[in-house]
Order: C-alpha cells, then structure tokens, then sequence
C-alpha cells in the first residue's frame, strides 16, 4: 500500500481559510476504513477495464463497473472529474465546488457531509479529499464505494490523484493525457524561470498572517522558479504553515508577495500599505505585491498549472525589473 497522504493544511487552517476560498478537503491524515466496494468477481463488466481496482487513501477500492452517478465532496476532484472527460457521469458536487460553471453544485458539505443527502443522490461512486466524521466507513456502511483522494503533498501525489480516479471512472486515457500535459507545462515553466536573480517571497494564506513554507505542496511550486521563501525561517514551522508576525514579514522583507486571500478577504497591495510597517516594504514599493486566484492557490488539480503560470510570469517580470 503506498504511504498514506497529509493534509494540505491542517485543521486550523481549515476553519480559517478554506471556506473561505472555496476548498474542500484538508484535514489530518485518514484513518485507515475499509473499502466501500464488495461487488464479487462475476460482476457484469462494462468495458473500460472493469471490474477495475484502485489504491486510494483509504486503501483498495473495487468498483464492478464503470460508475453512472458520481458524487464529489471535494472542489479539487470536481475539476478532476470534468477535465478528464468525467463529468456527464457527475450528478452531484458539494457547495464549494464552482468549477467549472456547469458542475452540478448542491448544497452537500465536503466539510459537515451527510450520509443521508448524500445517499439521496443514489451514487455508484463518492470521492472526498477527506474523512471527517468516519464518512467513508459510514457509507460503507449502506454499500455505497468511496474513493478517498487527500490533499496532495507535492506534485508527484497531485499526478497520481487524478490517474486514479480516470481510472476509478473509467476515463485513464484522458487522465493519464491530462497529467502528460500537466507535467509538460510545469517543466517548461520550470525551464524559463530566471532562477539567477535568487529572489525572496511570501505567499499569504490570510491576512492574520499566515503563510506557507517550502515543505507544503503550495511551497513546492514556487521551488520550481528558484524563489526564496521567508517562511522557511519563521521560529515555529506548524506542520509547514506557520502563523507570522506583522513584524517578522517586514524585518524578512520580502522581494515579493503573493497573495491567496483576495477573493475571501479582499486584500491587495494597497490593504498591506496599511498594515504596520508594511508599506515601505520592497515588495510594495516596487509594485510586486502578486494577487492569486484563491482557489488556484489552494487546489491541486489539472488548474495548479494556470496557478504555475501566474507565478512564473511574476517571476520573469520581477526577473526583468531586477
């Protein structure tokens, strides 16, 4: 069994800003819960390779056909699920799943989720990115299978996510084409990137603040364009998004900052000004305050490139000025 996967943030991340930016599905490592699927051998093979196995988070999951009536509690495996052509077999996605437009949103939580409404949605297949409240040994429980894909940790995990569930739906082929082009477009990215230039960032998650470090999947991504992170050296890591001081951003200074709070908190350059001691900050003086797409910065899946693209274009064009 591979080794099981962390959240993207912890539980107190959760409360703080996930609602808020529209994800779905962080929280500690899953217990272990047994596979939601029993269907025997002889089931009725619906072509596609079925029946077809999948290691997931909560171990092997067996589905005896290819699923017709899928619900998602998570906004990441929404966008999954319809990029690799996935997305006639959705019938139901959770309330902060608004990507693309046509998924159909409901009022299910990924965050509180609830067996019965889930159950009313008669599913042949639920894929969470988390399993508060035991949810996948409870709809075991009633023979409904689950498919638990937790927040990726880094890009290799990100990749693997979306093979098994083109696979878990019947759809490898364009999943395993929608990771090609995924890889490809990082490692162009990666290629261009003026990595000379060695500068520093801080990407905030809220304006409390809190940021995240070189160890978190979001950190890794900015790794790839050689940038500096002022987080790595906050006094206490927690688990890799450490809550700053006002203070320490402005002695740390940074080259840039990229802002993931600008959706679900309005912040921009000119709101930073106005924290204390901020505004002769270098990164604000010199119009390299970056604001992200806040759902782009806190999913992982087949957008994390556009959030890439964002990036690396800050980059090159701090690159240039420098």
């Amino acid at each position: 069994m591979r080794p099981r996967r962390t959240a993207l943030a912890g539980a107190l991340l959760g409360t703080l800003i996930l609602a808020g930016c529209g994800q779905t599905g962080t929280t500690a490592t899953p217990s272990a819960a047994p596979s939601a699927s029993s269907a025997p051998a002889s089931a009725p093979v619906s072509g596609e390779g079925f029946p077809v196995t999948v290691e997931a988070g909560n171990g092997k999951v067996t589905l005896a056909k290819k699923p017709e009536r899928i619900v998602s509690l998570s906004a990441t495996h929404t966008e999954t699920l319809f990029a690799i052509g996935a997305g006639a077999q959705v019938v139901a996605v959770d309330d902060q799943s608004n990507y693309p437009p046509e998924a159909p949103k409901t009022d299910l939580s990924g965050f509180k989720p609830n067996v019965e409404a889930i159950v009313a949605q008669k599913p042949d297949l639920v894929i969470v990115s988390n399993d508060i409240d035991k949810i996948v040994a409870e709809l075991g429980k009633v023979n409904v299978p689950v498919l638990l894909e937790p927040a990726a940790t880094k890009l290799d995990e990100a990749y693997e996510e979306i093979a098994e569930i083109g696979a878990a739906t019947g759809n490898k082929a364009k999943a395993d084409e929608v990771v090609s082009g995924m890889k490809t477009a990082m490692d162009k990215l990666a290629a261009e990137a003026p990595k000379d230039k060695k500068l520093t960032y801080y990407h905030e998650l809220d304006q409390t603040p809190y940021a995240a470090t070189s160890n978190t999947f979001i950190g890794q991504i900015y790794s790839l364009f050689g940038l500096t992170n002022i987080a790595d050296k906050a006094p206490d890591q927690a688990g890799g998004y450490p809550k700053l001081s006002a203070e320490f951003v402005a002695q740390a200074d940074p080259d840039m900052i990229f802002l993931g709070d600008v959706k679900c908190c309005q912040q921009s350059k000119d709101t930073l000004a106005k924290r204390p001691g901020w505004k002769g900050l270098s990164a604000i003086k010199n119009d390299q305050v970056i604001q992200l797409d806040d759902d782009l910065a806190s999913r992982w899946g087949p957008r994390v490139v556009q959030l890439a693209e964002s990036i690396g274009a800050a980059v090159a064009k701090a690159g240039a000025k420098g």
